[in-house]
C-alpha cells in the first residue's frame, strides 16, 4: 500500500507502522485502511484547528482586555469625594485672582507691541477680541467640568472620566510639561527683571561678576551664569505653596490687585493723552516720520496705513499671536478640592477673569496704539517709549512697577496648579503614589508641591530652554482639544449610572449580564440602496428618544474623524487658497460632511444632568474650540513636534511601565466586589445642588 508523504506528516511514522500491521493482521483490505487513515486524518485536522481557534481565541482575550485597560474610566465614587485631604479654603476671589494673575502676566506689557507693529497696528484690539472668544469657548468648556466635576486634577481628570485611562495619562503627563516650562519661563522672566532693576542700582556689578567667575563659553542649554535671584524666587514662592493654599491665595491677590490698578492707569492714561489720528495714518505720516528718524531700523512697516494696515491676513496673524495671552486660566480648574463651593466657583472664575484679561488686553492695547503709530513702538519697553512720546515720563515707573507685579502673579499661578495634576495622577496610581501625601496640617501636596518648585528652580537656575518653550503651547491645546471634547462626550452618552443600574437588574433577574451592546450597522444601515438613505437620513436626524443613547455617543467620534480630516486641508492652506480646483472640491466636500454631522448630533438629545453651568450652543462651540485648538498646533514646527514625541516616549515608559499596573481602577477591576459597590456619582455629596 502506497503510503502519501502528507499523511506520514500528519499521523506520524511510528502511528501509521503500527496501524498497518494490525490492519495487514486483521485480514483487512487495503482500501479499508485508507479509508480508516482518512477519517483519521480529517479528525486530527479538526482537532489542530480547534487548538488553534482556541489559541488565536485566547490572544484575542487577551488583546481585548488590554485594550480594556487602556480606555477604562473612573468613575467618581462618593467616598473619592468626600475623603479629599485637601482643605476647602478659596473663594471665587481667590479663583479669580489666580485665573487672572496667571493669564495676565508679563505678556500684557510687551505683546501689544508687537502684535500692533509687526501683525496688526490698531486693528490689535479686533485680534484681542477674536483671541478672547476662541478662549472663551475652551472656557466654557472647562466651567461646565467644573460643575460637573469638582475635583483636583484638571484636563487630566476631565478625560479620566470621559475618553479613558490612556488619553488621561497622556493629558496629564503634557499638562506638567506645560506647566513646568512655564513656570521656568516665568521664573526666569521674573528673576530677569528683579535683578535686572537691582543690578542696576548698583552699577550692575551682579552680573559682571557672575560672568567673570563663570566661563562664559558653555553649551547652548545652558545659562550664561548661574541665576541665583531666579532659584531664590522660586524656592521662596514654592515655599509658600506649601504652607497653604490659603497663603498662596492671599499673595497672588496683592500682586493681582497691584497689577490691575497699573493697568487701569495705563489704560485711562493712554485715552486720556491719546489722539485718534494714530488710528487714521497715511503714507504722508510715515515719510514725516521717517524724515525725523535716526534710522530707517526704528520704524516698523506702514503696511497701507489706516486701522487695519495689515488687512484680514494680518488681523488672523495677530489673533494667532494673541491666542497664547489668553492661557492660564485652566490654572482654576485645578482648585476643585480646595474651593468651598467648587461648582459655583470654578465656572464663575473661569468665565470673570476671561473677562477681566480681555478688558485689560483691549484697554492697554487701545491706549498704546492711541498714543504713539503704530510703526514708532518699540517691541521690547512699547509703554515706557508710549509715555515719554507723550511727555508722561514719570509714568514709565508705574509700568516697571505693573510688570514686576505681573510677573510675580503669573508665577504664583504657573506653580499652583503643578502639584494638583502631580497628586491626582498619583492618588490614581498612574504616578508614584508618594507624590501624593499630603501634610496633614498644611493639607497641600507638599511633597509634589517640593519637588516641582525645586525642579523648575533648578531650570532657571542653570538652563537656558528657550526652543521648548513652544512645547508647553502643544500641551495646552491638547488638553483645551480633549476638554471640549469630553464635554461632547458626556452630554451625548447615555447616563453611566442608569447604564449601571440598568446592568444589575439584569444580572439579578437573569443570572447573567448581557454582553454590552453596541452600534449594530442593521439598525441603521438595512442596505445601501436610494430608497433606504433617506431614511438613514430621518433615522438620524429625527429621533424620538429622550436620554442619550449608544448610538448619539458614537456619532460624536465621527465628528472628531471628520474635523481632523478638514484639518489635513491647513497643510495645503496656499494652494487652497491660489484656487486649486482639486483642493478646492476636496475642502467643500469635507466641510459639507462635517456640517451634516453637527447637524446630526445636534438633533441627537441631550444630558439632562443638572448642573449649575452649561456650555451652551452645542455641538457648534465645541467644535469650533476643537478647530481652533487643532490648527494651532499644527502650526508648530517640526522640531517642536520631535521634541514632544521625545517627552511622550518618557511618558509611555512611566504608564506602561508603572501606571497601568499600580492604578486604582487595575485593583478595582482584581476586586469586583469592592468596586460594584461604588457606584459612579455626579457631584460631591458635601457641595451637592440644592
Amino acid at each position: 500500500m502506497h503510503l502519501s508523504g502528507s499523511y506520514l506528516n500528519a499521523v506520524g511514522p511510528t502511528y501509521c507502522l503500527k496501524e498497518f500491521s494490525a490492519q495487514h493482521r486483521s485480514g483487512a483490505q487495503p482500501q479499508e485502511h485508507i479509508q480508516h487513515v482518512q477519517g483519521f486524518i480529517q479528525r486530527s485536522s479538526l482537532a489542530e484547528f480547534g487548538s488553534l481557534h482556541q489559541t488565536l481565541k485566547m490572544l484575542w482575550q487577551s488583546l481585548h482586555q488590554f485594550g480594556q485597560k487602556l480606555v477604562r474610566r473612573r468613575p467618581l465614587a462618593a467616598n473619592e469625594q468626600s475623603g479629599s485631604s485637601l482643605s476647602r479654603c478659596l473663594t471665587t476671589l481667590d479663583l479669580v485672582s489666580l485665573g487672572v494673575g496667571s493669564t495676565l502676566g508679563a505678556g500684557v506689557y510687551v505683546l501689544a507691541g508687537e502684535v500692533a507693529r509687526e501683525k496688526a497696528g490698531p486693528s490689535i484690539i479686533i485680534c484681542f477680541l477674536i483671541a478672547a472668544l476662541s478662549s472663551v469657548m475652551s472656557g466654557l468648556c472647562y466651567a461646565e467640568f467644573g460643575a460637573r466635576v469638582p475635583c483636583s486634577g484638571s484636563a487630566y481628570l476631565y478625560s479620566y472620566v470621559t475618553v479613558g485611562q490612556l488619553l488621561a495619562f497622556v493629558t496629564g503627563w503634557n499638562l506638567i510639561l506645560n506647566y513646568v516650562i512655564g513656570l521656568y519661563k516665568r521664573a526666569a522672566s521674573v528673576a530677569r527683571a528683579w535683578s535686572a532693576a537691582f543690578d542696576g542700582l548698583i552699577g550692575n556689578r551682579i552680573s559682571q561678576a557672575m560672568q567673570t567667575t563663570f566661563p562664559i563659553q558653555v553649551p547652548s542649554f545652558l545659562a550664561k551664569y548661574p541665576d541665583f535671584f531666579a532659584l531664590g524666587l522660586v524656592v521662596v514662592l514654592t515655599g509658600i505653596l506649601a504652607r497653604g493654599a490659603r497663603e498662596s491665595a492671599l499673595v497672588a491677590r496683592v500682586f493681582t490687585g497691584m497689577n490691575l490698578l497699573v493697568l487701569c492707569f495705563v489704560s485711562l492714561s493712554g485715552l486720556i493723552n491719546g489722539k485718534l489720528h494714530n488710528w487714521q495714518l497715511t503714507e504722508d505720516d510715515y515719510k514725516l516720520a521717517l524724515s525725523g528718524s535716526n534710522s530707517t531700523d526704528s520704524l516698523g512697516p506702514l503696511g497701507s496705513g489706516g486701522f487695519m494696515p495689515f488687512g484680514l491676513t494680518g488681523i488672523l496673524r495677530g489673533t494667532a499671536t494673541c491666542f497664547f495671552a489668553f492661557i492660564g486660566f485652566d490654572c482654576i480648574a485645578s482648585t476643585g478640592e480646595e474651593a468651598r463651593c467648587p461648582q459655583r466657583s470654578i465656572p464663575l472664575g473661569i468665565v470673570t477673569s476671561l473677562f477681566i484679561c480681555f478688558l485689560m488686553y483691549f484697554g492697554v492695547s487701545s491706549a498704546l496704539t492711541l498714543m504713539m503709530p503704530y510703526y514708532q513702538i518699540n517691541i521690547n519697553s512699547p509703554l515706557p517709549q508710549a509715555f515719554i512720546h507723550v511727555g508722561w515720563n514719570p509714568a514709565r515707573y508705574a509700568v516697571a512697577v505693573g510688570t514686576l507685579c505681573a510677573l510675580s502673579s503669573s508665577l504664583i499661578g504657573a506653580i499652583f496648579p503643578v502639584p494638583r495634576v502631580v497628586y491626582s495622577m498619583a492618588e490614581d496610581g498612574l504616578l508614584f503614589r508618594k507624590l501624593a501625601h499630603v501634610h496633614p496640617r498644611t493639607q497641600t501636596p507638599v511633597l509634589a508641591t517640593v519637588l516641582c518648585g525645586l525642579t523648575a528652580a533648578f531650570m532657571a537656575f542653570l538652563l537656558e530652554l528657550s526652543d521648548l518653550v513652544d512645547l508647553s503651547s502643544i500641551g495646552t491645546l491638547l488638553a483645551y482639544s480633549l476638554v471640549a471634547f469630553s464635554v461632547l462626550i458626556l452630554r451625548y452618552q447615555p447616563d453611566q449610572n442608569l447604564s449601571s443600574c440598568k446592568k444589575e437588574k439584569k444580572k439579578s433577574e437573569s443570572g447573567a449580564v448581557d454582553p454590552e451592546p453596541g452600534f449594530e450597522l442593521s439598525s441603521c444601515v438595512e442596505s445601501i440602496s436610494p430608497e433606504v438613505t433617506p431614511r438613514i437620513a430621518r433615522r438620524l436626524c429625527i429621533t424620538t428618544d429622550t436620554a442619550p443613547t449608544l448610538r448619539s455617543g458614537r456619532i460624536v467620534y465621527g465628528f472628531l474623524l471628520l474635523m481632523l480630516l478638514c484639518l489635513i486641508m491647513v497643510q495645503w492652506s496656499t494652494q487652497l487658497f491660489s484656487g486649486d480646483p482639486v483642493l478646492i472640491a476636496v475642502a467643500a466636500l469635507l466641510l459639507l460632511l462635517t456640517v451634516g454631522v453637527v447637524t446630526v448630533i445636534w438633533r441627537q438629545p441631550q444630558s439632562t444632568t443638572p448642573l449649575h453651568f452649561k456650555v451652551p450652543a452645542l455641538p457648534v462651540l465645541p467644535a469650533l474650540s476643537i478647530f481652533v485648538n487643532i490648527y494651532l498646533m499644527m502650526q508648530m514646527s517640526s522640531g517642536t513636534w520631535i521634541r514632544f514625541g521625545i517627552w511622550m516616549v518618557i511618558g509611555f515608559a512611566i504608564y506602561f511601565g508603572y501606571g497601568i499596573r499600580h492604578s486604582l481602577e487595575e485593583k478595582n477591576d482584581q476586586q469586583p466586589t469592592v468596586a460594584s459597590s461604588q457606584m459612579p456619582r455626579e457631584h460631591t455629596p458635601c457641595v451637592e445642588l440644592p
